[in-house]
């Protein structure tokens, strides 16, 4: 088997995840074959994670007007029996390549949209992403104290946010493997968050159980550099290790 080729590197910056614990009914539709919620004591998780793109290249090309841009992202964390990862639900940004790029190649759920993130940073940090749907807007703010350091390995922060595999399922139902690479985050203290995210209006009526329901976690992860390897059918994978 051939090594999968750079697909794509940008920085990864300023992450919140958003974490909520639900049934393993609610994901299983969106899970590919082969693959089983990743679990704590029974329950799945999603994550709505907003950050911004930096320093964009695809293939090794800046593509103009496309190099910097907020990304807001619905994941669920999925496992096999060798590899822990994440699949996405459903992924926003303000660029229109974007999709059309990711859509055809990873057959993923991107969308492009209105929106817009600032962070400001001094003894706290301050970050603010805000999205426009059906002619709502949507905000999620974010204060932390810039103090950022690693967590354990073993903690619910490094659970959420170290994942070396992301998953999907190409056109004709085979599921995708795909890797990213990048170096293990630190995170900031959060002090306080808030958002005012309709789940149901946004992302459908399966998910209006999110609404006003308390997160289960909420970490705000420094990011780095990032490499997004090419996607591979998972079957022709795992028959070569």
């Amino acid at each position: 088997m051939t090594e999968p080729k750079l697909f794509l590197r940008a920085r990864w910056q300023d992450l919140v995840l958003i974490t909520y614990d639900v049934d393993p009914e609610l994901i299983a539709q969106h899970i590919p074959r082969g693959l089983e919620p990743d679990t704590i004591d029974g329950r799945a998780f999603i994550s709505l994670v907003a950050f911004d793109f930096l320093d964009t290249k695809i293939k090794g090309v800046k593509v103009p007007f496309h190099v910097n841009f907020p990304e807001i992202n619905l994941r669920v964390y999925v496992k096999n029996a060798d590899k822990r990862g994440v699949v996405f639900v459903r992924e926003f940004v303000p660029k229109a390549i974007i999709p059309l790029v990711a859509n055809t190649l990873y057959n993923e759920n991107y969308k492009a949209i209105t929106m817009s993130s600032e962070v400001r940073k001094n003894g706290s940090i301050f970050l603010n992403h805000k999205i426009k749907i059906l002619g709502k807007f949507y905000e999620i703010n974010v204060e932390a104290e810039n103090k950022p350091y690693m967590p354990e390995e073993n903690s619910t922060e490094h659970f959420f946010k170290e994942h070396e595999w992301g998953f999907g399922t190409s056109r004709d139902g085979n599921p995708l493997i795909y890797k990213v690479e990048h170096p293990w985050w630190n995170v900031y203290p959060v002090v306080k968050f808030q958002h005012n995210f309709d789940f149901d209006a946004i992302y459908g009526k399966k998910w209006a159980v999110l609404n006003g329901k308390q997160p289960y976690n909420v970490t705000f992860a420094q990011g780095s550099v990032v490499k997004v390897f090419e996607g591979q059918l998972m079957e022709q994978t795992e028959s070569h290790i």
